[in-house]
């Protein structure tokens, strides 16, 4: 993270020194382009798409992830998951695509090819997981991969789809990492494999846990599904690129595998039989089960009514595409 914020940094001062009135104004930053030659755009992209994919993270960026993710305390997990990663897409959105648009768009079958890459593996990745903590860890690296690809996509559909699911992804793996510590908490074990039958012990638990299991795959009437159907959608009609349908294709296999591992979770942790850690479980007690309820609130009424999230981020996108490039 430091060494690609001190990347980033001498980006700026370069650019900084393009500026007409050598301002560090972001609105002065978005005329700078008008001076910077293609090939100077072209490397400078390199030093802030390094920063911002560090924090997201992308392929091959992604490896302090899993393992901090891990060893972290729930709470900061949280944190680092649902809000902070999130700018490293905020950076690209609002400094690199709009700052060095030509950059940007040189660079991006690159980019999204490394997206793709990073998808595929980090799904493959996550069937293979027994820990609970290392599975979403993995999920969450294939799920920025795709809203860092429909950022390149450069598509009104694409960048709307971006902005709702980054709200969208934030509640479902807030879910996700409130259910993996009830179950540790109680259970004392993250592992798969030392798990089993806890539906019969823990209903409203399993209830409410499958719900934000489905909203993670992006099952319809779930808020993820409509954030990720306007970013294929925008990866699909992409003129910025020749290999939209590839990239498309793709990405799509990443929600197969993506169903595939969550729901075989599901299976083996809360049906089958119960073992010798697990007969004894009760069920969440009434504050847990107000939280995940919330979220489980938020994730039904977005899934049915998204149009407030529509309205909230159209004049955004509309901004931001005045600024991308956009292939004529």
């Amino acid at each position: 993270t430091f060494l690609g914020s001190l990347m980033m940094l001498v980006g700026i001062i370069y650019i900084y020194f393009h500026t007409r009135d050598h301002s560090f104004a972001l609105s002065d930053f978005y005329q700078a382009h008008l001076n910077i030659m293609n090939d100077s755009q072209a490397w400078l992209f390199w030093l802030f798409f390094i920063a911002f994919a560090v924090k997201m993270p992308v392929f091959p960026f992604h490896t302090w992830q899993p393992d901090t993710y891990e060893q972290a305390p729930t709470a900061v997990t949280m944190v680092l998951s649902g809000l902070m990663v999130k700018m490293g897409l905020f950076g690209v959105l609002r400094w690199l695509a709009p700052v060095l648009p030509m950059g940007t768009y040189m660079w991006g079958d690159t980019v999204s090819a490394l997206c793709i890459i990073g998808m595929v593996y980090a799904s493959l990745i996550a069937m293979r997981q027994d820990d609970l903590k290392r599975m979403v860890a993995y999920s969450s690296i294939a799920h920025m991969g795709l809203m860092c690809l429909a950022i390149f996509a450069t598509t009104e559909a694409g960048i709307q789809g971006v902005m709702i699911q980054m709200f969208n992804h934030g509640i479902n793996i807030i879910g996700l990492w409130i259910g993996v510590y009830l179950i540790e908490k109680q259970f004392k074990t993250r592992r798969i494999s030392e798990l089993g039958g806890l539906a019969a012990k823990a209903p409203v638990l399993t209830v409410m846990v499958v719900i934000i299991v489905l909203a993670n795959i992006a099952l319809p009437l779930t808020n993820a599904f409509i954030g990720e159907f306007l970013m294929f959608s925008g990866v699909y009609s992409s003129r910025v690129t020749n290999y939209n349908v590839v990239f498309t294709v793709t990405a799509a296999t990443t929600i197969i595998l993506a169903a595939v591992y969550m729901l075989n979770m599901v299976q083996r942790v809360f049906y089958g039989t119960t073992n010798a850690r697990t007969e004894n479980g009760v069920d969440i007690r009434f504050n847990e089960k107000w939280v995940l309820g919330f979220i489980v609130l938020i994730i039904l009424v977005v899934g049915v009514y998204p149009e407030p999230l529509f309205r909230l981020t159209q004049t955004a996108v509309d901004s931001l595409l005045s600024k991308m490039f956009v292939k004529p």
